[in-house]
């Protein structure tokens, strides 16, 4: 591996974790305020039919690379009730905040973290891409984690609107990083989002498993895989400690 010039890293599930009952509450604050707001549904209906509309744009999200966004899930699942309401409505738009709103009280950074951060904001340049379908709720919880300090740039799929791992958004990545992409390192857990897509934009990927191998309870998405296949040719890490040492090899 090159001695890298800067370090980039993913987010979720690589340097923090939400709680593994963080999707029941957020859709527990989304049925809430669509009560208030009197749009009547009932909670387990609704919920089916907003898990097919998320996993329906999310595949379409990662077929062509364009980041989707939660309230045309909660528009297309209300259609289905009968409820015809566009994605630009407030009384979504209130809906969705909710629901990510449990997001903040749940989400907790892998021990060590703040650490490891605070030794290579020493020595390199750090930055963060993040697959989020949401700007000012991913903003919010990276805030709330304390992370701010430790990045020179933190971008988020869903102001770009591209996602991981499409290639607009790690040249968009490279260009504020200031440095060749070929000198930046990238840590991230998803094997296509992270690892292909930073190796494809001419990064060095790391993948780090440090979740999985401490069996850190975490929240899954739609599409979390049941099953993975870890490349040989790519570093795998365990433990920040891995990384650091890496790092000096």
């Amino acid at each position: 591996m090159n001695q890298p010039k800067a370090i980039g890293f993913d987010l979720f599930n690589t340097l923090m974790t939400a709680h593994p009952n963080t999707m029941k509450e957020a859709h527990e604050n989304q049925m809430r305020v669509l009560h208030e707001e009197k749009i009547e549904v009932e909670p387990e209906p609704f919920g089916k039919a907003y898990m097919e509309a998320a996993i329906k744009f999310i595949k379409a999200a990662h077929k062509d690379g364009r980041e989707t966004h939660n309230s045309l899930w909660v528009a297309e699942a209300l259609q289905s009730f009968g409820h015809s309401l566009s994605p630009e409505d407030p009384r979504i738009a209130r809906a969705v905040e909710a629901y990510f709103s449990a997001f903040y009280p749940n989400s907790k950074l892998i021990p060590g973290t703040k650490e490891l951060l605070a030794e290579l904001g020493e020595r390199y340049p750090l930055g963060m891409i993040t697959n989020f379908t949401d700007g000012p709720a991913a903003r919010h919880i990276i805030e709330v984690l304390g992370l701010n300090p430790f990045f020179r740039h933190v971008i988020v799929s869903a102001e770009v609107g591209y996602r991981k791992p499409h290639p607009h958004i790690f040249e968009q990545f490279v260009e504020a990083m200031c440095v060749p992409a070929d000198q930046i390192l990238f840590v991230g857990d998803d094997l296509d989002a992270d690892v292909q897509g930073s190796r494809d934009a001419g990064m060095q990927p790391v993948l780090t498993t440090c979740v999985d191998d401490a069996k850190i309870p975490a929240a899954k998405t739609p599409l979390s895989p049941v099953e993975k296949e870890y490349p040989d040719d790519v570093p795998r890490i365990s433990t920040w400690q891995d990384l650091l040492d890496l790092l000096e090899a």
